[in-house]
């Protein structure tokens, strides 16, 4: 029985799975801070975009 708690706790299997579960994660966390980041800006530029389309005029 002790045996198999030794084994058990010097198994290193699984560990690289949780190492990218929290990379992952890390990623994702990133992309969504960039994301929000962004948002209004991208909103911004795209209403600037169609403001200047809507006034623009074209050549007789």
């Amino acid at each position: 029985m002790l045996n198999i708690i030794k084994n058990f706790k010097n198994d290193e299997s699984g560990a690289v799975t949780v190492d990218w579960v929290v990379l992952t994660a890390a990623v994702v966390g990133l992309g969504l801070l960039v994301t929000s980041a962004l948002r209004q800006p991208i909103a911004d530029a795209g209403t600037a975009i169609a403001t200047d389309i809507s006034n623009a005029t074209t050549r007789p």
